[in-house]
């Protein structure tokens, strides 16, 4: 068995030809240069591309296995230079009746072993989706009808930043997944966490007990890759691999989240829409307690607290721990050309982050950069939260 590191949730910004993929994300984020900064910068062997049912996309996985620098294998995946599996995956937004019979909507990463796959589940879904080429479109029906599609193209389904308060199942649609999914609820069997929640605030929730918790970055640009990881357990890096790791099969399993503390994520408290900043205090913050307005963006603590049925901190056995982790691009005074030095003499982030000593990083960006890293390393640092769409701000301390 080996030890691996995946993030599942990476966007494409435009194909190869420039056409657009997430209108939000970089135009440097396509399929060959997310590739090539997960093998030469990350250290991430398992990355998911979640673009990959846009016609544009596929074009460009063509071009790019006849390159010779990636194949498809029969497990599942694209390994690139022998170092990193590419799992193919598509990001659905399907449309809900929420619990006040309101219609919602929600984000699904759905993930598929080979090409032949995603291209059949691409011409599949064109019927539902108005714009196939783009990212994340809203399709005309339910996550409860999309699980029969994914399972029909051989692939599964993970609930995506699951708390955040747009575009998600707890969020803004239920305060129970079970109530969606009914008798297919056996069948998701993760979830992702989203950048503002983390497992003690997720496990509140006694329905997911039994659900593997997922960290990814949900990347939007290269440098942003690996902000949220796992470290997974496997026997060697392939779809079929990961999907047991997962479902905690033989073995496989998640050993570690990574992910930001939730108060730097972009909804992890209520936000007034009015006095325009995030509200700190006793949660669930429900309206603000300066202007008393209801025009508020729910947080992530806030709508957990409020939907919750479980006591607080209790997670069930054999939950994998959750470590705080505070990437590079997060640190106050850590500018562009100091992360390229930095990782031209250490190789990757993950050895940046998990294996050097402070000398080791002083010797190459000097002591204040150096102190401050390792004091983000051990947890040293005050933050102040984020919210309405604001991440939180982090200084040491």
């Amino acid at each position: 068995m080996k030890e691996m590191f995946a993030d599942l949730h990476v966007h494409i910004g435009r194909s190869e030809k420039g056409k657009p993929i997430k209108i939000t994300a970089a135009r440097s984020l396509n399929f060959a240069n997310i590739a090539k900064e997960c093998c030469d910068r990350k250290g991430i062997q398992i990355v998911g591309i979640i673009d990959c049912a846009s016609p544009y996309v596929i074009e460009d996985i063509e071009d790019f296995l006849k390159t010779g620098e990636a194949y498809e294998i029969e497990d599942g995946g694209i390994i690139y230079k022998d170092k990193v599996c590419i799992i193919l995956g598509s990001e659905i937004e399907t449309s809900e009746i929420n619990d006040e019979g309101k219609t919602g909507s929600a984000h699904n990463l759905c993930y598929f072993p080979h090409l032949a796959d995603i291209k059949g589940f691409s011409n599949e879904m064109s019927k539902y989706i108005k714009n196939i080429t783009l990212s994340s479109q809203r399709a005309c029906i339910s996550a409860y009808q999309l699980v029969d599609i994914v399972e029909k193209y051989n692939g599964i389904l993970i609930p995506a930043h699951a708390f955040t308060p747009h575009k998600s199942f707890y969020g803004n649609c239920t305060s129970r997944l079970e109530r969606i999914f009914k008798e297919k609820f056996n069948k998701i069997f993760a979830i992702e966490l989203g950048l503002s929640s983390d497992t003690e605030l997720a496990d509140q929730i006694s329905e997911l007990e039994t659900k593997t918790f997922v960290t990814n970055s949900d990347a939007h640009s290269l440098p942003k890759i690996a902000r949220e990881y796992n470290k997974i357990l496997l026997e060697d890096i392939s779809y079929k691999e990961l999907v047991k790791a997962l479902k905690n099969e033989d073995g496989r399993k998640i050993l570690t989240n990574y992910g930001l503390d939730p108060k730097l994520g972009k909804y992890h408290r209520t936000y007034c829409e009015k006095c325009d900043k995030p509200i700190e205090g006793q949660p669930p913050i429900t309206e603000c307690p300066i202007c008393h307005g209801d025009n508020i963006t729910m947080g992530v603590m806030d709508r957990i607290v409020t939907i919750r049925d479980k006591e607080e901190g209790k997670s069930p056995e054999g939950r994998p721990p959750y470590i705080y982790q505070v990437p590079l691009t997060f640190i106050p005074g850590l500018g562009s050309k100091t992360i390229d030095k930095l990782l031209n003499t250490f190789e990757t982030e993950m050895n940046i982050l998990h294996k050097l000593s402070e000398d080791d990083i002083e010797a190459v960006v000097g002591e204040k950069v150096a102190k401050t890293i390792v004091s983000a390393r051990e947890g040293q640092v005050k933050i102040q939260s984020g919210g309405g769409g604001v991440y939180g701000k982090l200084t040491v301390g």
